[in-house]
């Protein structure tokens, strides 16, 4: 989740049972991102789990906001979590550190499997992620939610047609109008695609190389961008950019969808109009999953809480609540989705997400849809022309540094 990236560590525990002195085989320890479940599909897994099983669980519910410091307490301190909902470049950190036990998807009986409702799309981004050719990620890992970056804007104050293009972040009748979303691993993964958008349409680059493979000439070209932008940026922000957008402050926020979509609620109960924009050169696709880490207790229970989450009807609660997309939209559960988010009076211009829901017709209340041309919210699901200039964000690695280094010295910068 990207709603507070890098906000003061808070581990805000949810507690339904006491951790001291529990027993560990009738106890869930799950570790998620502050907000990012719909309480009644939390609260729900334990009588599931029952029905099930004929076995009672307590979930002990924990939260986080930074990715790496929820990591260093599973690999440093060997919590004992038994699920835990990464991002896509920390899932690929722990699968090269071998930090994630394989999902036992055959403990589940095939009357209540929903593994299998996860978009083939997603499993295939996912794979992506692969330490080795040989290593099937799904076999570690399945898709939660995912979004993709580009602007928040007030159509008050900017034209859609100024944002076709990340040099709108350089056009000084933007100054001092532009919130910079304070990850410079995502603002890095999208201007590198602007950086070299000549050569990606010569042929000579291809996004998802410039994105994964991060050397010191790239960093510096992106680096020179954020400097000419300096003007142009009033703020860093975590998590108040929605605040600014909707006040007036600011006019242009680089976010992720799923802040905008939140930003865009908040803002029409105030009666203020805000959008959200993908520009041209393309942009990241990201994801967050859940995976079972190397020290978990309750390894059974774990891969039920996953599997009960792939339900649709709990992923459609899931997005509802929270603002974000969910991973769920395959052939199983197309139409279940669809049925509730398909909507013409809503979203009377259509999207091609045939690339997430598939080719072929879905009959969906007796009624055959065209996944080429569905009446969905394009913040959630973006048009496939936009998928298509989309790259995958990878870890770091020993670039990570570096990338840091940058970030400091834009920030810095007068």
């Amino acid at each position: 989740m990207r709603k507070i990236f890098f906000a003061i560590m808070a581990i805000a525990a949810i507690v339904f049972t006491s951790c001291g002195g529990a027993d560990r085989a009738h106890q869930l320890k799950v570790l998620n991102w502050a907000d990012y479940m719909d309480e009644g599909v939390k609260e729900g897994f334990e009588q599931w789990y029952f029905e099930q099983t004929g076995e009672k669980v307590q979930v002990v519910y924990e939260t986080f906001d930074i990715n790496e410091t929820a990591l260093t307490k599973i690999e440093v301190g060997r919590e004992d979590y038994d699920v835990f909902c990464p991002s896509e470049y920390i899932i690929e950190r722990m699968l090269k550190k071998g930090l994630i036990l394989p999902i036992q998807k055959d403990l589940i009986p095939d009357s209540i499997y929903y593994f299998d409702n996860i978009s083939p799309f997603v499993t295939a981004k996912f794979q992506q992620m692969a330490p080795t050719p040989d290593v099937q990620v799904s076999d570690y890992t399945v898709g939660y939610m995912w979004g993709t970056t580009g602007f928040i804007y007030n159509p008050q104050h900017v034209n859609a047609e100024d944002l076709q293009s990340w040099s709108a972040i350089l056009d000084p009748k933007f100054e001092n109008r532009i919130l910079m979303k304070d990850a410079f691993r995502d603002v890095y993964s999208v201007l590198v695609l602007y950086a070299y958008a000549d050569q990606i349409e010569q042929g000579l680059e291809n996004r998802d190389e410039l994105v994964r493979n991060i050397t010191p000439e790239r960093v510096a070209a992106v680096k020179e961008i954020l400097l000419q932008a300096k003007k142009q940026i009033c703020g860093w922000e975590v998590d108040f950019g929605k605040e600014e957008m909707t006040k007036g402050k600011a006019w242009l926020n680089l976010s992720w969808s799923g802040d905008a979509q939140f930003a865009i609620d908040e803002a029409a109960e105030m009666n203020v109009v805000l959008d959200y924009i993908v520009p041209q050169e393309g942009s990241n696709v990201w994801f967050d999953g859940w995976v079972i880490p190397k020290y978990a207790k309750n390894v059974k229970a774990a891969t039920y809480f996953i599997d009960y989450l792939c339900r649709a009807d709990n992923a459609l609660a899931n997005m509802d609540e929270i603002g974000y997309v969910s991973c769920v939209g395959g052939e199983n559960a197309a139409e279940e989705m669809l049925a509730g988010q398909n909507n013409a009076e809503e979203w009377p211009e259509t999207v091609d997400a045939s690339y997430f829901f598939g080719e072929d017709p879905i009959e969906v209340d007796g009624q055959w849809l065209d996944p080429h041309a569905l009446h969905l919210n394009p913040v959630y699901y973006a048009d496939k022309s936009t998928i298509d200039r989309c790259a995958l964000m990878h870890d770091a690695g020993d670039a990570q540094e570096m990338l840091l280094e940058m970030w400091n010295e834009i920030k810095l910068a007068r």
